[in-house]
């Protein structure tokens, strides 16, 4: 799609998936999470502001690192009256996720190091793993693969190996 016109303060639904490169679908799927607005017009379309541009772009590239639409309609809400994001919000935004995003970019990190090992999981039924969990004791601190889900049992593991 051409680049639209700046004269053009509203988008149709068309417009604004065409522009932005996310599907109709996702737009309002978006609308119905309070994420984006849009208004009506008298034949009952839906219409949205120019700057609802950058606020999908805000989404999609916060969907793109992983953080849940949960946190981003979380954040979004701290904007005054719903306004688009400005660079310092971004900058703030992107500032408060970014603990999230190492946390998430370490669990990984051990994951890939020890896809081929024991998780952990209790299952016991290998003699050697350096992720052992001798007689299932991390069993009491949670469900699943508690050394590759848990950063802090990891780093602070009282169940350690033989």
């Amino acid at each position: 799609m051409p680049k639209l016109p700046l004269e053009i303060k509203e988008l149709t639904v068309g417009q604004l998936s065409e522009r932005s490169g996310v599907a109709v679908s996702a737009l309002h799927f978006y609308e119905a999470k309070g994420l984006i607005t849009s208004h009506r017009t008298a034949g009952n379309q839906r219409r949205y502001s120019r700057d609802t541009l950058r606020r999908v772009a805000v989404i999609r590239v916060a969907q793109r690192v992983g953080i849940p639409l949960r946190v981003v309609a979380e954040a979004l809400e701290t904007l005054p009256e719903g306004r688009t994001p400005t660079p310092e919000d971004w900058a703030r935004l992107s500032t408060e996720w970014r603990a999230e995003l190492d946390a998430r970019i370490d669990q990984l990190v051990r994951l890939r190091d020890r896809l081929s090992d024991c998780i952990g999981c209790g299952c016991l039924s290998l003699d050697r793993c350096a992720l052992r969990n001798l007689d299932d004791r991390l069993g009491d601190v949670g469900p699943g693969p508690r050394r590759l889900l848990s950063r802090r049992i990891a780093q602070e593991d009282h169940y350690t190996s033989p």
